[in-house]
């Protein structure tokens, strides 16, 4: 007789019901949960290395001493780290509020006003409203609900699948891709620069203005009557060029740092960028992504805001760049699409074993 296991299809529900112990199929293996701590706890400690802030204030200035200074800062952080907090980088923090607020009303409603908007991962569809489904690497559930659309261009965008409500979400989102997807190409001709490229290669490398996406997953990870067993997401790296990150002040994101885990400070009015693995492609491993993880507690629900920059999927050939590469530095990745790298990845296929259901990015 084959014994179905019944988990709540959303972890809002589960964590609403009053459970005291966490279901087994969300509970991280022995051997991972000794490095799961109180997160409050590890935010405040001082000491160690810290995830470094940068403060893009002076990315343009047109004093060349200044300008240098502030593009120096943003590459070292990439090389060092490849995530960094992210201040004065001039999106007005009435934008990042009203996105902020837009999120937080449309995961305030009922989960059955939410459902409305659910996706269908197993017919390959998965933007909208979801949890994850046991197909990660570990093959474990997380603690956590999201809501994941294209956000950037405006041409490929859905908005039929988009929250009505809050009334402002659409407008709000709208306008904070269009200051990130700005955003983006300041830092992406910085990272140009500092590998010795023309200041606009690497854009042109993922895809330029017509074809690089912008994809945005809102997550959702709810009070966890048992934290130190659980995660709400698991240790990865993303698959994307570039990762912004807007959150709620609540503590959570941890960076697998020279072979420890660190806790981000939650940094006011900043935005947390992740260099992802197609730069790090890109640059031969000159910059990097970071193995990082979202940790859960049991006093406050988290909230964050990521916007993943995505190549397209089969159009280009993601490998080493040329400039990146000698005798004594040679290729460190094979060339890949981008849809191939994220099956490698994902699904640990090899390039004949066929497709796959296909996932939001972490």
């Amino acid at each position: 007789m084959v014994t179905t296991i019944t988990v709540p299809s959303r972890v809002e529900r589960l964590a609403g019901s009053g459970i005291e112990r966490i279901p087994k199929e969300y509970i991280r293996p022995e051997e991972e949960r000794p490095s799961i701590g109180d997160i409050f706890a590890e935010e405040k400690m001082g000491g160690g290395p810290q995830v470094p802030t940068v403060d893009l204030k002076g990315i343009n200035s047109e004093d060349l001493e200044v300008r240098e200074k502030c593009r120096e800062e943003l590459r070292k952080a990439a090389v060092d780290w490849g995530v960094m907090h992210l201040v004065n980088h001039g999106i007005p923090k009435e934008l990042t509020g009203r996105v902020k607020a837009a999120g937080e009303g449309f995961f305030g409603q009922s989960i059955e006003e939410k459902e409305k908007y659910a996706n269908d991962q197993a017919a390959g569809n998965v933007q909208g409203y979801g949890s994850k489904l046991a197909n990660n690497a570990s093959g474990q559930l997380e603690w956590e609900d999201y809501f994941f659309h294209c956000v950037f261009s405006e041409d490929k965008t859905d908005l039929s699948i988009w929250p009505k409500t809050p009334s402002d979400y659409i407008a709000a989102t709208r306008e904070y891709a269009k200051q990130l997807r700005a955003l983006t190409t300041t830092v992406l001709a910085v990272l140009s620069l500092g590998l010795g490229l023309e200041e606009g290669r690497l854009e042109k490398e993922v895809g330029g203005m017509e074809e690089l996406l912008l994809q945005m997953k809102i997550n959702y990870y709810p009070k966890c009557p048992q934290p130190e067993l659980a995660l709400g997401v698991e240790a990865h790296t993303d698959v994307s060029a570039l990762t912004f990150i807007l959150h709620n002040m609540v503590p959570g994101l941890q960076l697998f740092y020279e072979g420890k885990w660190v806790t981000a400070k939650c940094v006011p009015n900043s935005i947390i960028m992740h260099v992802g693995d197609t730069v790090e492609i890109l640059s031969n491993g000159k910059y990097k992504s970071i193995l990082h993880r979202g940790v859960v507690n049991r006093e406050k629900v988290r909230v964050s805001w990521a916007v993943f920059c995505e190549p397209p999927k089969e159009k280009i050939i993601l490998q080493p760049l040329p400039e990146t590469v000698s005798e004594a530095d040679p290729p460190r990745f094979p060339p890949r699409t981008f849809a191939q790298h994220i099956k490698h990845k994902l699904f640990r296929l090899t390039d004949q074993e066929g497709a796959d259901t296909p996932k939001p990015d972490e």
